[in-house]
């Protein structure tokens, strides 16, 4: 064989290759120009009318960047200024979706908050709004996962006595009350043609709610959630509220007078509940068990089974009527809380669905409420014995439920000032009440401001009763 053989093939010269890319370029140029000058005279099949009368789309990606934007910013800035006053960073968020909203922006600059939430009549298919709560809704139900996973059930069914006596205290005591209140709440602020009994049950059942995802933030920011103090709240929290939930599904039922749906709700959600207790659970234990003896990260077949799983359980509770959240919040509890599959997943996704997901979730409820109805002084008094009664009841019968199940004044009085958190389940529940015309929109003012008050009341008595850990500084 030559040496000639063996030599690779000389390349193109660079003048030839300049000289085949500009042919390419002027032919492709000239071909289009031919298409374009070959289809100047056709006229459209549409008519002109229909193209003139379709409204301008309204660009639902740049108004959920912005909001998002606008409520992380303000949420970071205001959350900085709370946890400077003593307050968590919570509070900071609720508030910044209650001030891009129509209570405080929307009074003072219109044009500002269309900016990111467009009027009714820029978007009247409520687009933008309904890609928020969906936002929001993927947001709430993973923080409500990663809070499941961080449950020690062992530590909790240790706690169960005083669980179960304090979330039927908390549950039983404010519905009394709230109930007691409607007597003097129906003729001056409830909606024409409700039913006093409609009425009444639904202002029990919202006095009852506790904000589980609220008093798990406070929790965690305090870094109280794996104490035993922290593990009875959480414990307390999710039966009241499971049972709250329940009970707002019978109150719906009577308004709708559906009470066929009131029991398909409750079988559903025991079938729900023994499913994911009796074989789901066995087969998380089984599997974390093997992933503890397996080296390297976590194989990406569990990684995206896992993101189905809890959206799968969270599919599950939304349709039967218990709301998205704490189907994930059971998957998380009976994944091994200290195992390597609970461990890499809260560590991996608290940031992203702290940071970025769970405000849009205080954002969307909160730019929902208008604060600014309650103006007269007779109404502030009515919203003054709104959170008086509501306090009593939630405060008062979780403090003496823990104290007679063996808790000490301290503790049980920490623990009923942590039940008294609502937040923005309770809004959510009002939402459904104005939804429904059981309650009217001055009222539904009023129990906000209740909830907001209520919320911001519990940092400072638990700081007060239970010494903050050193480092518990952090969001």
């Amino acid at each position: 064989m030559s040496q000639a053989d063996t030599l690779p093939a000389a390349r193109p010269a660079l003048w030839s290759s300049i000289a085949g890319y500009t042919a390419l370029l002027v032919i492709g140029v000239g071909l289009v120009l031919l298409i374009c000058r070959a289809g100047a005279g056709f006229t459209p099949v549409t008519p002109a009318a229909t193209a003139a009368t379709a409204s301008k789309p309204v660009d639902v990606v740049l108004h959920v960047m912005a909001t998002l934007v606008a409520v992380i910013l303000l949420g970071t800035l205001l959350g900085r200024a709370c946890r400077w006053v003593g307050q968590p960073p919570v509070i900071g968020e609720v508030v910044a979706g209650i001030t891009l909203g129509p209570s405080l922006l929307g009074a003072v600059w219109p044009e500002a908050m269309h900016l990111l939430i467009p009027s009714a009549t820029a978007d009247p298919k409520g687009q933008v709004p309904a890609a928020i709560k969906a936002v929001a809704t993927i947001g709430v139900v993973l923080y409500m996962f990663l809070v499941g996973l961080e449950l020690n059930a062992v530590r909790l069914r240790e706690q169960a006595r005083s669980a179960v006596a304090v979330s039927h205290a908390s549950i039983v005591t404010p519905f009394v009350l709230g109930s007691a209140l409607a007597l003097a709440l129906y003729r001056p602020l409830a909606p024409n043609e409700v039913p006093f009994t409609s009425f009444a049950l639904f202002m029990g059942v919202a006095m009852s709610i506790t904000a589980f995802p609220v008093l798990a933030r406070i929790l965690t920011d305090r870094k109280m959630e794996r104490t035993e103090l922290g593990i009875v709240a959480l414990g307390c929290a999710a039966a009241d509220d499971v049972t709250a939930w329940c009970l707002l599904a019978l109150i719906v039922g009577i308004a709708k007078s559906e009470m066929t749906g009131v029991a398909a709700v409750a079988v559903q959600a025991a079938a729900f509940i023994a499913v994911m207790l009796l074989l789901i659970r066995p087969l998380a234990a089984r599997l974390s068990s093997r992933l503890d003896a397996a080296p390297g990260p976590l194989p990406s077949l569990v990684v995206s089974g896992t993101f189905l799983a809890v959206l799968a359980c969270a599919m599950a509770t939304e349709a039967i009527g218990i709301h998205a959240l704490f189907g994930a919040f059971l998957l998380g509890a009976i994944v091994p809380h200290d195992g390597r599959l609970a461990r890499e997943f809260a560590a991996k996704l608290r940031d992203p669905v702290t940071v970025l997901l769970l405000p849009a979730f205080f954002a969307y409820t909160g730019m929902r409420t208008q604060i600014g109805l309650v103006s007269s002084g007779q109404d502030w008094l009515w919203c003054g014995a709104i959170v008086l009664v509501a306090t009593a009841g939630k405060f008062g019968g979780a403090m003496i439920a823990a104290r007679l199940t063996g808790q000490s004044w301290r503790d049980a009085a920490a623990l009923g000032a942590l039940m008294n958190t609502r937040g923005l389940m309770e809004l959510i529940v009002l939402n459904i009440g104005l939804d429904l015309g059981v309650i009217s929109p001055t009222l539904f003012a009023m129990m906000v401001i209740m909830a907001l008050v209520t919320t911001a009341m519990t940092s400072p008595v638990v700081s007060r009763l239970v010494p903050q850990p050193s480092g518990a500084a952090g969001h």
